[in-house]
């Protein structure tokens, strides 16, 4: 029973900490590594929106990280300009999630 009991508070603690929200250089560092820093920045428009605005256009959207992690695993256009936000098929869900999580936290 001790050992049920230990095996389930590990798997607890390894899910927790998976869905742990990231910190600044958590993100950017994530942001670097699935591509993301090609277009995007936090506080400056590059090619696509500053993360700073897009948190602002969905702070009181409820189902804003759903259809965040929906845009970016499928690319989209038109929310943010004429550039076309290319699909990231490849990019890990956890990543993904991960970083929308983050950027609806962020405040200007």
């Amino acid at each position: 029973m001790k050992r049920v009991f230990a095996g389930l508070a590990s798997a607890l603690l390894a899910i927790g900490n998976a869905q742990a929200a990231l910190d600044t250089a958590a993100a950017e560092a994530m942001m670097k590594k699935d591509g993301c820093a090609a277009c995007h920045a936090v506080d400056k428009k590059l090619i696509g929106p500053a993360y700073l605005e897009v948190a602002a256009k969905y702070k009181d959207d409820k189902d804003a990280a759903a259809k965040l992690v929906k845009k970016v695993k499928e690319g989209g256009s038109g929310a943010w300009g004429q550039v076309p936000m290319p699909p990231n098929p490849t990019a890990p869900d956890a990543d993904v999630k991960a970083l929308v999580a983050w950027i609806l936290t962020l405040k200007k």
